[in-house]
């Protein structure tokens, strides 16, 4: 690991970045001068091929401190990376359906613990698999259940093997979800499950009266300005777009990849939109979300969420239950990870930071205590454990020391 900027270098940054006791407190920094603070601390990892390129993002309630793009988004054609090329966010739009679904709860349209069949009939004769053979659960599953990823709902794909998942509609991956047998009774064990959030988003439809892209597009994307932030991307986005890779077994080379997730054209608009991981979006897109989140849920007068909403959604819900989310001392809330104990990957991070990562490295994840969000943007498809690699750590150490309060 390289040593960090000189000292100087990280002391005129902290004095001109961390100094704001309120969301409108303090100088804000160009974000149109180039600076090389996390270029320079994951260079190591870039020149060992870990990764092609990066944006990397640090955003105040007021707004971003620190944005910065290095390296290739593309490796054959030698295309920079951009401050506006384009990712695949994958699961980080899972607290988006989250955060969707807690509206509605707001407004009394329907309720944590209310029973997942209310709203699609479908699973009122769900099973629960036995070595006997198919029983009945103790108890139905609700929409917390979804929410915290403790559904026991199966993994198994609603296509067939080879068919992307976005060629069928929500409707018809819900049915296939209410047919099979639940893998273990609903609220005893914590399982990753995008199946409970593409059930989610299906719950938005009905309740809602809204199909679920257009739930989101006009209660966040529109109001916040996210304009480059679609489970659709336009040609002009596709060109922006950071390309995957992987890295080969023999040569250690990044090789670029597919996303047989799906289908072809990206902005054919009967591709359905993932609730659990179907977003494509910008780090200066981000910036908007993730300030209105640190600024307990308001952003330029307009309000998306109470902040005792949001509160409760970062507030533990599975007490001590075991094997919780991807990283050691971690709870779980309403669609939101949770730092609980801070350790190895999330040793930058103080107790009851809240976030999610995406399947290709990216990550996004809030600090109530030093007020920031620290947002990593890559595309790289083979990580054992994107919630736990070396540039996420190296990447939210770096941003805590320099732009920590």
């Amino acid at each position: 690991m390289r040593p960090l900027l000189p000292a100087l270098l990280a002391l005129a940054l902290v004095a001109g970045c961390s100094s704001d006791q309120s969301p409108e407190a303090g100088p804000k920094v160009d974000l149109h001068e180039q600076n090389a603070v996390f270029s320079y601390a994951l260079q190591e990892l870039q020149e060992q091929g870990q990764f092609a390129g990066a944006v990397t993002l640090v955003v105040a309630p007021r707004g971003a401190i620190a944005l910065e793009a290095f390296g290739l988004a593309d490796i054959a054609s030698k295309r920079p990376m951009r401050r506006d090329s384009v990712f695949w966010i994958a699961s980080m739009t899972k607290p988006i359906t989250s955060l969707g679904i807690l509206m509605l709860v707001e407004e009394g349209k329907l309720g944590l613990d209310d029973p997942v069949s209310k709203f699609l009939p479908t699973f009122r004769d769900q099973t629960l698999a036995s070595p006997k053979g198919p029983t009945k659960p103790r108890r139905a599953v609700t929409v917390r259940d979804l929410l915290t990823h403790s559904s026991g709902l199966t993994s198994a794909s609603p296509t067939p093997a080879g068919q992307p998942v976005d060629a069928i509609s929500l409707g018809a991956m819900t049915d296939f979800y209410a047919r099979q047998p639940l893998v273990s009774e609903p609220g005893t064990k914590w399982a990753y499950s995008n199946a409970g959030m593409n059930t989610l988003g299906r719950i938005i439809e009905v309740v809602s009266g809204q199909a679920y892209g257009d739930f989101v597009q006009h209660r966040f994307l529109d109001p916040l300005g996210m304009d480059s932030t679609s489970f659709w991307p336009t040609a002009e986005m596709v060109g922006r777009m950071a390309t995957p890779y992987r890295k080969d077994k023999d040569t250690g080379e990044l090789v670029a990849v597919g996303n047989s997730r799906f289908s072809s054209p990206l902005n054919d608009r009967r591709r359905a939109p993932l609730p659990a991981g179907g977003l494509f979006s910008t780090a200066e897109d981000l910036t908007q979300l993730y300030q209105m989140l640190l600024r307990g849920g308001e952003l330029d007068g307009r309000r998306y969420l109470q902040t005792e909403t949001l509160r409760l959604m970062t507030t533990n819900q599975l007490g001590d239950l075991p094997k919780v989310s991807f990283a050691p001392g971690m709870h779980m809330g309403l669609g939101f990870h949770l730092v609980h104990s801070p350790q190895g990957v999330t040793e930058s991070l103080s107790p009851g930071t809240y976030g999610h990562g995406g399947a290709y490295g990216t990550q996004a994840w809030l600090d109530p205590v030093r007020q920031r969000a620290y947002i990593l943007l890559i595309q790289r498809s083979d990580l054992p454990n994107s919630d736990g690699s070396e540039i996420r750590r190296v990447f939210q150490q770096t941003a805590r020391e320099f732009f920590g309060r």
